[in-house]
């Protein structure tokens, strides 16, 4: 006797939104990096030469692998956990301004400054450029994903906002 499985529907939209999420994330991703390889706060260093130092490189190529890796995983983290808000412009844009501020500060203010031997939760010109970068890779996150979410909408005969 074979049994149906029930699946809500906010339950089964969790994987689009995850791909959805990741989609976004790339997209912030990129202009965070432009950001980051343009941006020289320290010593005439780029930011996404720092970024490789997180496994101990100072290769550019080596940063934007990792960047976007963590960028492509925090836009699927995103799109599981506020997709469901990021339906419309607005909340989309306020929930990405939010979560980029969030992945600045768990990521620039301490994660990073931990694994690489430096002081965290400090104020200075990378910090402060981060912050910049953090919310430019917020603002794209949840622009993008709004986007996707409105082209699948109109795609399905569903408003999207």
């Amino acid at each position: 006797m074979a049994t149906a499985a029930h699946v809500s529907p906010k339950t089964a939209e969790i994987p689009v939104h995850a791909a959805w999420g990741a989609a976004a994330g790339l997209v912030g991703g990129i202009g965070f990096g432009i950001w980051m390889s343009v941006s020289r706060p320290m010593m005439d260093t780029a930011m996404i030469t720092m970024v490789a130092g997180l496994l101990g490189s100072t290769n550019a190529f080596a940063g934007w692998l990792i960047h976007l890796a963590i960028a492509v995983t925090a836009g699927t983290a995103f799109g599981v956990v506020f997709g469901h808000l990021a339906q419309r412009l607005a909340p989309a844009v306020v929930l990405g301004l939010i979560y980029g501020a969030l992945w600045w500060t768990l990521g620039a203010l301490w994660i990073m400054p931990a694994n690489m031997g430096m002081p965290v939760f400090e104020w200075n010109d990378v910090s402060a450029s981060s912050l910049g970068g953090h919310l430019v890779f917020g603002l794209l996150a949840g622009v993008t994903f709004f986007g996707i979410a409105r082209m699948a909408g109109t795609r399905t005969g569903r408003a999207a906002g």
